[in-house]
């Protein structure tokens, strides 16, 4: 049950950062989405949501890793 929570937390940044992709493609081919007055506040809100989405995966898979021991000497605290 613990492992369906933890999956389920790790799946909300990823589709958060999957839709701020989304953003940035439209914000290329011009396609302006409907809450953005502007095509380049509609990239930086993808930037921004890409961003945190990966960075939240990213620490909670080094976070993992550091406490099973399988990270470089220069990762561990």
């Amino acid at each position: 049950m613990i492992r369906i929570f933890a999956l389920i937390i790790l799946l909300i940044p990823g589709f958060l950062a999957a839709y701020g992709i989304k953003l940035m493609r439209d914000m290329v081919f011009g396609i302006l989405q409907s809450p953005f007055p502007y095509l380049w506040m509609q990239f930086l809100a993808g930037l921004l949501l890409f961003l945190l989405g990966l960075g939240f995966v990213a620490g909670f898979i080094l976070y993992r890793d550091r406490k099973r021991n399988k990270v470089q000497n220069r990762f561990k605290k």
